[in-house]
């Protein structure tokens, strides 16, 4: 690149300046940058400041010339007048980077000018008035008071000014999110307790319907996949109920109910500990069952693969049968089969909360708030990602929702049977309480991990419609995004729980008359859970696709601000 000056060099080579003319073109030019930089720049200290930064400006730049900067700039027969231009970059108040850019042959040289160091001179000169400055020390306590009361900043020293993002997030942790929050955990609860009833409701209505048609064809047919999944899912059931009845409820209570506060705390928080281990391992051994089925059912009959495959359906189901019932405990030098994992650790919690909520000395409270401000210990304070807040919504507080009611269930057959005087009233006391604490801590714990994860809102009504496309037995392109629920262990508990008390309900007559009146409760019991699964499950259909159609005609989720 050809400059200004090069260009005037080659037509007058006659009227080359001589160096000791250049040098004072030089200052001049020097001169008017240094003035011309110094009028843009504002100070914060007045005039004063200002005028005596141009001064030492000026006298910097009539200093005499160092030889080596002389050489530099004169240089004898191949001197040539270089274009001096600045370039400045103002921003705000404050003065911008300048510099002076000097063409000579061709190359460009960055020459650092006053401008480049004028924030700092600014800073040291602030700073040095400030450690200056002697008059605190001669102010009176009631002048430096009075003083910071009509000038000072109160608490902006300590805290910054906020901005429209900050209010968002404000206003989403307390107002947006805990009722998206508390609906999606709602809508799960109904979704599980739903698997439950159908579990005690279709379930034998389909095993039934296949015995009888077994019986008047007389001919075997080759099962379907949900037929011999009824039945693996019948034969746990089966398992665990019976195991179950072996249990002496009354000697597991008193035994708790004698220990401390702290330790029914410990012995609670490792019981729910070993729930959510339990409730996800058994998911898995079921997926397994039911591959199994699926792949029998496929098969071609009489063949190699036939035979595998019943092999393989037959160690499956006894895998789910012996990780679900079978655990040997030493007690008194007698071993007691006992439902293992899922089903015997269901139930000591709901002796534990039952213990808990007849005693005397106010366990239950100190029991929900030492739980349940170890869970937002445990899970506010650390990183997650949106996947992993959606499985958190499911398995830790829709189906830890649903075991409370089991729980509470369990509490209310207990005073049924062995209540004495007016009980009701405290029980629903009690009972609010346990919902309240639930309810409130979940609410916590999802406020806050969303604020610290940057996770906004309308997530939440995501994972809502996610759910409402599972209840409408949508394909969705992550399997992993599901409600997965087993409800075996809750149905052993819950049968185990309320035969004692229609049993405590027969009349004492002789056996005929028991078994009718067995057969008239448990018709009377299966049709009031067939209407609420019937009003359950058309409540939840309605709900799903309305949420669904609404969600996809206007391109966006139904809750967004």
């Amino acid at each position: 690149m050809r400059h200004r000056g090069a260009a005037f060099a080659e037509e007058q080579p006659q009227s080359q300046p001589s160096p000791s003319n250049s040098v004072p073109h030089r200052k001049k030019k020097r001169k008017r940058r240094a003035t011309s930089v110094s009028s843009k720049t504002s100070y914060a200290n007045g005039p004063d400041q200002f005028n005596a930064h141009i001064h030492d400006s000026t006298d910097a730049c009539e200093e005499k010339p160092k030889p080596e900067q002389s050489k530099a700039a004169v240089g004898g027969d191949a001197f040539r007048f270089g274009e001096l231009r600045q370039r400045s970059v103002n921003g705000g108040d404050g003065f911008g980077d300048s510099a002076v850019t000097a063409a000579d042959d061709g190359s460009v040289k960055e020459v650092s000018s006053v401008g480049v160091a004028t924030s700092e001179t600014v800073e040291s000169l602030e700073l040095k008035r400030v450690l200056e400055n002697d008059s605190i020390s001669k102010k009176s306590p009631v002048t430096y008071f009075l003083e910071k009361v009509h000038h000072g900043d109160s608490v902006w020293s300590t805290t910054t000014i906020g901005n429209e993002k900050g209010r968002e997030r404000v206003y989403d942790t307390i107002f947006r999110l805990p009722w998206r929050c508390e609906l999606l955990i709602d809508v799960g609860f109904f979704v599980c307790f739903n698997s439950f009833l159908s579990l005690l409701t279709v379930m034998p209505t389909r095993i039934v319907i296949t015995i009888w048609r077994l019986l008047k064809t007389r001919k075997f047919k080759r099962p379907s996949t949900i037929e011999l999944s009824d039945f693996g899912c019948f034969l746990i059931m089966a398992c665990g109920v019976t195991v179950l009845q072996q249990i002496d409820i009354s000697l597991i209570y008193h035994m708790i109910r004698g220990q401390a506060t702290i330790k029914l705390y410990v012995i609670y928080n490792v019981l729910e500990i070993f729930d959510k281990l339990c409730q996800t391992f058994i998911g898995d051994v079921l997926q397994m069952l039911f591959h199994s089925a699926e792949e029998l059912a496929r098969c071609p009959p009489e063949t190699e693969s036939t035979r595998f495959w019943i092999w393989r359906f037959i160690s499956d189901q006894v895998l789910a049968v012996v990780t679900s019932n079978i655990l040997f405990l030493w007690v008194d030098n007698f071993f007691f089969t006992i439902v293992l994992v899922h089903s015997f650790i269901l139930l000591v919690q709901a002796i534990t909360l039952s213990a808990c909520i007849v005693s005397h000395y106010n366990a239950l409270p100190a029991l929900l708030v030492s739980n349940n401000f170890a869970e937002i210990k445990s899970y506010v304070f650390k990183g997650y990602s949106k996947d992993n807040v959606h499985s958190m919504v499911y398995s830790a507080d829709s189906i830890e929702r649903f075991h409370i009611s089991a729980f509470i269930l369990f509490v209310l057959a207990q005073n049924i049977l062995e209540a004495e005087g007016p009980w009701f009233e405290s029980f629903i006391s009690n009972i609010l309480l346990v919902y309240l604490f639930e309810m409130a801590i979940d609410v916590i714990k999802h406020s806050f991990i969303a604020k610290f994860n940057n996770i906004t809102p309308i997530a939440y009504s995501e994972f809502l419609e996610v759910l409402c496309k599972q209840t409408l037995h949508m394909q969705t392109e992550d399997a992993k995004k599901k409600l997965t629920f087993v409800p075996l262990a809750p149905a052993c508990v819950v049968i185990r729980v309320l035969t004692p008390v229609y049993a405590a309900n027969l009349p004492y007559n002789s056996l005929p008359w028991r078994l009718a009146w067995i057969l008239l409760c448990s018709a009377i019991t299966y049709i009031m859970l067939t209407s609420l699964k019937v009003l359950i499950g058309m409540v939840l259909q309605k709900h799903a696709k309305w949420y669904v159609n609404r969600c996809q005609r206007r391109k966006h989720h139904l809750h967004a601000d």
